[in-house]
C-alpha cells in the first residue's frame, strides 16, 4: 500500500471494492467440487450466516478456555498459574504473529479458501486438545489452533465485506463484531457447563460448528480475483515475532522466581528488545511485512490500533483476575463461576451495534474514551469492595456491568474505525492487524496479572487479596493508557 493510498484513505471514506465477478473456474479453486458463488450474485444473508459459525467458534473458545484454567490445572497435577498461562498465552502469540501473513495470503489468493482451510485447521486442532496428554502437549494443540484461527479471522471479515455493498460495510463490521459480543456473552455459562463434565469438551465443542462450516461454506461463500502478483508474506519475520513475544513473556511471567533483577530475567528482557528492534527492521524492509508500517501513517488507523492494543492488554487481565477470585478465593465451581461473569458479555451484543450511531454524532474516539472509563470504573468497583467472602451482589455484580458496558462501548468501535478508514484492498490485511494488536495486548495482560499474583503463591487469603489489588492497580493503569490513546482519534472521524 503506497503512501498516496494511505492519504486518500484519510482523506475520504472508503471507495467501493473493486471485485468484478469470477467464473467457477477461477484458477485460485479450479477442482473445488462445490463451487463458491460469484461476488456480483453473492447473497449477504447466508455468507454471514457461514462467517458468523466461524468467527463464534474461534471467540467462545477465548471465554471457555478460560473458565476452564483451574480445572485444567488441578486435571494435570496441580500445574502451576506460571504454567497454565502459556495455554491462553502460545495461542495469543501464534495468532498474533500469524493474522497478518495469513491476512495477506487471503488478500493474495482466495479469502475464502483461506478461511475453510483455517476452519479445518481449527477444528482439527480443537479434537488434538481435548486428547492431550499433558499441560505442555495442551499448549501445542493450542499453538495449531491459533493457526487456524489466523487463517479464518481477516479471511472472514474479507468475505463479509467482499458479499456486502459498499453503503452497508460499516454496519457489516459492526455486526461481525457483535458475534464476538454474543459468544462472549454465552461463553462463560457454556464454559462452566462444559467444565463441570469434563474440562476436554471445552475444545470437543467446536467440533460440530467446523464441520457445519466446512460442508455448507463451499456452496455460499463468494469467490473473489486472485492477486497471484503479490509478494510473499514474510514468514521468518512472523519466526522473529513469536520469538520477541515469547522471550518477554516468559521475562514477565518466571521474573519473580528468577528475581526481577537476576541474570536469566536480564537476557530475556534484552533478547526480546533486540528481537523487537529486527522485527521493526524486516517490517520496514520486506514488500510483505508482518506490521505493514504504513497502515500507521493513517492517523485513525494508527490511534485505533494503539488503543485495542492497550484496551486488550486490561480486558485479558481483568478476565482472567475475576475468573480466578471466583474459583480460588471464593472457591466456586466453574459453573458458578461462568454465570457470574455472564452478566458482563451480555452487555455487550447491543452496545456493539448500538454505539455506531453515538460514535457518528460525537465521534468515535469519544465513544471508545467513554468506554474506557466505565471499564475502569468497574475495575475499581471490584479493588475497593470485593471481599474474601462471597458478596455477588454487592462486590462483583456492578463491576461486571461496568466492564461489559465498556467493552461493548470501546472494542466495536474501534475497531470499525480502524478497518473503514483504509482502502478495500486493505481490508484483510487492516484487519489482521488489528486482531494483532488484541492480541498482542492480551499477552501482556495475562503475563502482567500472573507477575502480579505470583507473590502471593502458597500464601494465606489476606496475601492474595493484595496481590489481586495489584493487578487491578495495574489493570487501571493499562486501561487509563487506553482512554488516552482513544482521544487521539481525529476529532472529526466516525466509522462509517
Amino acid at each position: 500500500m503506497s503512501v498516496q493510498d494511505n492519504e486518500a484513505a484519510n482523506a475520504s471514506p472508503p471507495v467501493s471494492v473493486a471485485l468484478t465477478a469470477t467464473t467457477d473456474a477461477s484458477p485460485t479453486d479450479t477442482g473445488t467440487a462445490a463451487a463458491g458463488r460469484s461476488v456480483a450474485h453473492v447473497r449477504l444473508g447466508p455468507v454471514f450466516a457461514v462467517v458468523a459459525a466461524g468467527v463464534a467458534m474461534s471467540n467462545l473458545d477465548l471465554f471457555i478456555v478460560n473458565v476452564a484454567l483451574p480445572r485444567i490445572g488441578t486435571h494435570f497435577g496441580g500445574s502451576s498459574l506460571a504454567s497454565l498461562s502459556w495455554v491462553l498465552n502460545a495461542y495469543a502469540v501464534l495468532f498474533a504473529a500469524l493474522l497478518v501473513p495469513a491476512g495477506s495470503l487471503a488478500d493474495r489468493t482466495s479469502p475464502r479458501r483461506a478461511y475453510l482451510w483455517g476452519i479445518g485447521v481449527f477444528t482439527v486442532a480443537s479434537a488434538l486438545c481435548a486428547l492431550a496428554p499433558s499441560v505442555w502437549a495442551l499448549v501445542a494443540a493450542r499453538a495449531v489452533q491459533a493457526a487456524g484461527a489466523a487463517m479464518l479471522i481477516p479471511a472472514s471479515l474479507g468475505l463479509l465485506l467482499a458479499a456486502a455493498p459498499p453503503q452497508q460495510r460499516g454496519s457489516a463490521v459492526r455486526a461481525w463484531t457483535a458475534i464476538s459480543g454474543l459468544a462472549a456473552a454465552v461463553g462463560p455459562v457454556v464454559g462452566g457447563l462444559l467444565t463441570e463434565l469434563d474440562w476436554r469438551w471445552v475444545f470437543l465443542v467446536n467440533l460440530p460448528f467446523g464441520l457445519a462450516v466446512l460442508l455448507l461454506g463451499p456452496g455460499t461463500l463468494p469467490r473473489t480475483p486472485a492477486r497471484l502478483n503479490a509478494a510473499r508474506p514474510d514468514l521468518p519475520g512472523a519466526g522473529v515475532f513469536i520469538v520477541a513475544i515469547a522471550v518477554l513473556t516468559l521475562c514477565l511471567v518466571r521474573g519473580q522466581d528468577w528475581g526481577w533483577t537476576s541474570g536469566k530475567t536480564l537476557v530475556s528482557l534484552v533478547t526480546g528488545v533486540v528481537l523487537l528492534v529486527v522485527f521493526v527492521y524486516r517490517s520496514a524492509h520486506h514488500p510483505t511485512p508482518i506490521l505493514p508500517l504504513p497502515l500507521l501513517r493513517v492517523p485513525v488507523f494508527r490511534s485505533a490500533a494503539l488503543a485495542a492494543l492497550l484496551f486488550s492488554v486490561a480486558f485479558a487481565a481483568m478476565l482472567l483476575s475475576v475468573i480466578l477470585w471466583c474459583q480460588q478465593v471464593w472457591n466456586w465451581s466453574a459453573l458458578r463461576t461462568g454465570l457470574a461473569i455472564a452478566p458482563g458479555p451480555l452487555m455487550v451484543p447491543a452496545l456493539a451495534v448500538g454505539a455506531g450511531p453515538l460514535a457518528r454524532r460525537i465521534g468515535a474516539g469519544f465513544v471508545a474514551a467513554a468506554g474506557c472509563v466505565l471499564f475502569g470504573c468497574g475495575i475499581a468497583w471490584w479493588a475497593l469492595l470485593l471481599e474474601p467472602d462471597p458478596t455477588y451482589l454487592r462486590g462483583m455484580l456492578p463491576g461486571m456491568l461496568l466492564t461489559g458496558v465498556g467493552v461493548g462501548l470501546t472494542l466495536p468501535t474501534l475497531i470499525s474505525a480502524a478497518v473503514t478508514a483504509l482502502p478495500p484492498q486493505s481490508f484483510s490485511t487492516g484487519s489482521a492487524v488489528v486482531t494483532m494488536a488484541r492480541q498482542l495486548g492480551t499477552v501482556l495482560g495475562v503475563a502482567m496479572l500472573v507477575a502480579a499474583l505470583a507473590p502471593a503463591r502458597g500464601e494465606g487469603v489476606a496475601v492474595a487479596v493484595h496481590a489481586y489489588d495489584s493487578g487491578w492497580l495495574f489493570t487501571l493503569a493499562a486501561i487509563a493508557a487506553g482512554a488516552a490513546a482513544c482521544l487521539l482519534l481525529p476529532r472529526g472521524h466516525s466509522p462509517t
